[in-house]
């Protein structure tokens, strides 16, 4: 096992739950997540709310967001950690399977790292870009 697999630094962790989500690999991004995690969808955004739990995540947002959209990805490629706070520069790449529309959107995501788990997640993106893309 690499270094990298069991860091807990912040933005380890943050990134092995990119790579997880982008791989579709639900069990290894719910081992990212505390068991009393927060994550928000922003107000707008489709699935938006807050989820908590790893299986309420993974339920309630990657689960739908493979079910309504093709290849649905997070591009993580700008990290600003301060201590526990890790800020990521993203965009979201997708095909609606409705519409067939695809979106490739810019998104800010905050995370909040204790003991080597994500407690908080908030997600900041332009919510009309992506429901342009969906079905009126």
């Amino acid at each position: 096992m690499s270094d990298f697999e069991v860091s807990t630094a912040p933005a380890d962790v943050v990134r092995r739950q990119y790579l997880a989500s982008a791989a579709g690999d639900l069990e290894a991004l719910r081992a990212t997540l505390a068991p009393d995690v927060e994550w928000t969808e922003m107000a707008g955004f489709p699935l938006a709310g807050t989820y908590r739990t790893p299986d309420g995540v993974t339920a309630n947002v990657m689960e739908r967001l493979a079910a309504d959209w093709e290849g649905w990805t997070a591009h993580d490629d700008t990290y600003v950690v301060d201590g526990e706070n890790v800020l990521v520069l993203a965009r979201y790449t997708a095909t609606n399977q409705a519409t067939g529309r695809a979106i490739d959107v810019r998104v800010a995501h905050h995370f909040v790292v204790r003991g080597g788990l994500i407690v908080r997640f908030e997600q900041f993106v332009d919510t009309a870009k992506v429901r342009e893309a969906m079905p009126a």
